[in-house]
Order: C-alpha cells, then structure tokens, then sequence
C-alpha cells in the first residue's frame, strides 16, 4: 500500500475538522491547563482519528468486499481507540468522571454526525453543523479538568458554538458561490450576529471577555467582504483561512481571561 493510500485511509481528508477540534482544546488547555485537561486532548484526538478509517472499515463490510484498504482501516481503528481509551481513563483517573459531562451533553450531535457519515451524506447541512458543535463541548470539559465550576465551562462551549455554527454556514454559502451556484447570502450574517449577542450576553452575566465579541465581530467582517465582496478563491484556501480565524478567536478568548477584558 502507497503512503497516499494510507493517508486517504488514516487522516480526514476534511481541513476544517481539524479546525473544529484544535480550537478547543487550544481554548481549553489556555485558560485551564492541567495534565487530566491534556489527557482528555489525547482521548478526543483519538476519537477524532478513528472516525475516518471506522467510516471506511464500515462501508466495505455493507458491500460485503474487503479491498487492500479494509485491513489497514481496522488496524487503524484499532491503534486510534486504542489512545482514545488510554486518554480518557487517564484523565478521569486524575480528575474524575465529572469532567466528561460536557461531552456527553454533545454525544446525541456526534451520533448525528456519523449517522450521516454512514450513509454517506456528510456533506449535507446538518452533520456539519452537528459534528462541531460535538467538539465544541470538549472545551468544557477541560476546564472542568483544570477545576472550573459547571456554569463558567458550558460557557466556553457556548463560545465555541457561536464562533463555529455561524462559520459551517459562511464557508457552505462562499462555496456556493465559488462554484457559480446561487445562494442565500444573509443567514451566515444573521447567523454571526446572533453569535456576537451571545457572546455579549455571557459577558454581561459575567461568563466570558468582552474580547471574544470582538473576535466574532472580526468573523462578522470577514463573511461579509466573502459573501458581497468575494474575490475568486479555492477551496483549499478559505479552509486555512477558517481555521486561521479560528485560531485568532481562540488566541482573543484567552487573552481576554487572561486579562479579564
């Protein structure tokens, strides 16, 4: 088997879901770093793994065919939960079960995610909006890793969720477009805005920086230029750039902790 295959077979071939699970970890282990919190980044990459070669190992079962690739999938599968295992015991060892609520709160998003994947409708609207906003709850659960109470760590998944759902339905519509096809161009707007009152809101109770709003804002700004203003762009491209923005609204996020701004 080529190296190309087995990358086709061992990582997402998804830029953006790499986006979706960095983002929280980053947040989680910046504003409460603990080794349990880092443990749980270990399990949920594993988990994140796994879901390529699992999708794979499946479908060629369905069809009742094993190909070259079939083998390595399973061996795959078995290696990525095999560290996914590892890193959750480890974490609930050091911190307890508790610190996984958060996630089992997003498990019924992630089991939508991979009904779609299953029959092979990944790329219709609603996986993609479930499937971040299941990894948008890990942030949650390393703060409570690293001794936040309940209430401020739902808040970060919250966060995570205004800064990522309002993002799946900017990058459909500006692909959409991209592609000559028509599309609605006020919902991602809509979308961000109500992000940027949540975010708002959170800070008013005192749950979240004012600076997050402002990293929302700057997303506000970027899916309007995209969508009124759009200049021709691959693919490839505004996926790194997704997950630059992402970077940066989870850099403001914790310097606004950090800062108390």
């Amino acid at each position: 088997m080529t190296a190309v295959k087995i990358r086709s077979v061992a990582l997402p071939a998804e830029h953006g879901g790499w986006g979706f699970l960095l983002e929280p970890i980053l947040l989680g282990l910046l504003v409460a770093p603990s080794l349990a919190g880092l443990w749980l980044a270990v399990g949920v990459g594993g988990m994140f793994l796994t879901r390529q070669p699992l999708k794979i190992t499946l479908a060629d079962r369905r069809r009742g065919r094993r190909f070259a690739r079939t083998a390595a999938a399973e061996r795959f599968v078995l290696a990525y939960g095999a560290v996914s295992l590892l890193g959750f015991a480890a974490a609930v060892l050091a911190a307890g079960p508790a610190i996984l609520l958060p996630m089992a709160l997003g498990l019924p998003f992630m089991v939508v995610q991979l009904a779609y994947d299953f029959a092979n409708r990944s790329r219709a609207a609603l996986p993609e909006l479930a499937g971040p906003l299941a990894l948008a709850s890990v942030g949650s659960s390393i703060a409570l890793a690293g001794g936040w109470m309940f209430n401020p760590a739902l808040a970060l998944w919250a966060l995570l969720a205004a800064r990522a759902l309002p993002s799946v339905l900017y990058v459909r519509a500006r692909l959409r477009l991209e592609h000559g096809k028509p599309t609605a161009k006020v919902p991602p707007l809509i979308a961000q805005g109500a992000g940027i009152l949540a975010a708002l809101a959170l800070w008013a109770d005192g749950l979240a920086p004012l600076l997050a709003s402002a990293g929302l804002l700057a997303l506000l700004m970027r899916a309007a230029l995209g969508l009124y203003h759009r200049v021709p762009t691959p693919a490839k491209a505004i996926g790194f750039r997704e997950i630059a923005f992402g970077l940066l609204v989870v850099a403001l996020v914790a310097l606004g902790f950090a800062w108390g701004l």
